[in-house]
């Protein structure tokens, strides 16, 4: 094949569009596409469909994004049902606030003994022994 700068006009015209020369190139024409084709836009005809592909993906995502949430809210219910000590016991401030509030006292003990309907003179209670 002659080199481009020793290339002249007759010689030019022989080669195709594709840098072929012959009639392999034949089939593609100016636009791109070739002249059996029957439709020029055929690669485009995706558009046609777009709205309904928009509102496919977004049905999909609005799924994922469902089924990921109930999958979290299980997840937390399940937290919720298990034994956590860190979570479920209190503190050792709260007990130590617990144990100050609490007191002994004796001021009332003669007015609830005094108002008691219970016999102190009965057995003491021991469990599966019958009197």
């Amino acid at each position: 094949m002659p080199e481009p700068a020793e290339m002249n006009g007759p010689d030019l015209s022989k080669m195709s569009v594709g840098g072929a020369s012959g009639n392999e190139g034949k089939d593609s024409v100016a636009n791109g596409h070739a002249e059996n084709e029957s439709d020029p836009f055929a690669e485009y005809m995706w558009m046609e469909n777009e709205e309904e592909y928009n509102r496919q993906i977004e049905e999909e995502l609005l799924e994922q994004e469902f089924l990921e949430r109930c999958f979290q809210e299980m997840l937390d219910e399940e937290d919720q049902d298990w034994f956590i000590p860190a979570r479920d016991l209190p503190s050792v401030g709260q007990i130590q606030q617990q144990l100050n509030g609490l007191s002994v006292s004796d001021g009332n003990a003669e007015e609830i003994l005094r108002k008691s309907m219970l016999n102190p003179e009965a057995k003491e209670f021991v469990p599966g022994v019958k009197y």
